[in-house]
């Protein structure tokens, strides 16, 4: 059985809207070779606001007067209680289930601040859902993102350095996790840009599909 995600007007039914997004970077290996980056030792930590959540089948709204903004297909862990200072072993006990995220970047803006918060926390730049699917995805099970139907990102779960388990004890250990605060646990290589007008698919085997669809932001002439 799986919950659904509602749409963000009404937050997210049976769950609500998260308190916190706790995001991860850099935790795809076939990703750090794509960047020629090292492996991290530890997870990568920074945060997106609620308020960027948007459901399947609403739009991504491209901010007016920015540049590049991209897709990063994720997996995303959904908390069920609450969690501090809890052990891997441990871990799947506060985890309510999984569903897919899309961690829209506008990627101009992380280069030009040196850092990633305003480009990560554009309203709609979180899309979660569609549904929460109660068990974890098999290792072999493909994070992919599709662009008007054609695959651009695509790597198993295995291709995680540090896996979901790991990563809610490490997070846990920082602060502490709430029920319904989602976790998105990084983003396989082929990262890339979206246009107003695209269709864009993230793709978790066993756990679901996410479309939504990519538009401007209107004119303020038009408001």
């Amino acid at each position: 059985m799986t919950a659904e995600l509602g749409n963000r007007s009404s937050g997210l039914s049976r769950l609500g809207l998260p308190s916190k997004i706790i995001a991860v970077g850099l935790n795809y290996r076939s990703h750090a070779r794509e960047l020629d980056m090292a492996i991290p030792e530890e997870p990568i930590l920074f945060l997106k606001p609620p308020s960027a959540v948007i459901g399947p089948d609403e739009a991504i709204v491209l901010p007016a007067g920015v540049g590049r903004v991209d897709y990063e297909a994720e997996l995303a862990v959904v908390i069920g209680k609450t969690a501090r200072n809890v052990t891997p072993e441990a871990a799947a006990e506060y985890i309510a289930g999984y569903t897919c995220a899309n961690d829209v970047t506008a990627r101009d803006l992380q280069q030009r601040d040196g850092q990633w918060t305003r480009s990560k926390s554009f309203d709609t730049f979180c899309p979660l859902g569609p549904e929460v699917a109660p068990e974890a995805p098999e290792p072999e099970a493909l994070v992919e993102l599709l662009l008007n139907g054609e695959v651009r990102q695509s790597a198993p779960v295995s291709d995680m350095i540090f896996p979901p388990l790991e990563l809610v004890s490490f997070i846990s250990g920082v602060m502490t996790l709430e029920p319904e605060d989602v976790i998105i646990t990084g983003t396989p290589p082929g990262v890339g840009p979206l246009a107003a007008g695209d269709s864009v698919t993230v793709r978790i085997g066993g756990v679901g599909e996410l479309i939504n669809s990519v538009e401007a932001a209107p004119n303020e002439a038009d408001w």
